[in-house]
């Protein structure tokens, strides 16, 4: 692939295509997925985020609203649904009491432990068509 300004071929838009409906074929599997165990898609990946969050600052609603691209306040409400549910706890930041840091309760482990067990057998399984679709858009054009 080149510039944007540089002709696209019909393999181009073929490989766009088939990229797009790959990725949405992953997205519906994650969402049905969740769904089975009584998640809506987006506390999934809210979930998904806590967990998989390693930085030196601790997981904040910021940092999560951040993560999921969603506005602060569609974060907190998230985060609410999930503290209710009894999958998040908020807890005080020592330093700035009005900073809560987020962790899973073992709820939450146990759920996104049976949910990313099926979501990496999946993406084991699209990996060879997803390697040749990006293999087709990073040829050089000539």
């Amino acid at each position: 692939m080149g510039k944007a300004d540089e002709p696209l071929s019909e393999g181009d838009y073929e490989a766009l295509a088939n990229l797009r409906y790959t990725l949405r074929r992953f997205m519906d599997f994650s969402a049905s997925a969740a769904k089975t165990v009584g998640l809506p898609s987006q506390q999934h990946q809210a979930l998904l985020a806590i967990k998989g969050h390693h930085a030196p600052d601790p997981m904040t609603i910021g940092v999560l609203a951040n993560r999921l691209l969603i506005a602060p306040h569609t974060a907190t409400e998230l985060v609410g649904r999930l503290s209710l549910a009894g999958l998040v706890e908020r807890n005080a930041d020592p330093g700035d009491k009005r900073r809560q840091s987020l962790t899973l309760t073992a709820k939450a482990e146990a759920v996104l432990h049976e949910l990313s067990g099926a979501h990496l057998k999946e993406i084991r399984d699209l990996t060879p068509e997803l390697i040749s679709i990006l293999n087709k858009l990073n040829r050089p054009q000539y």
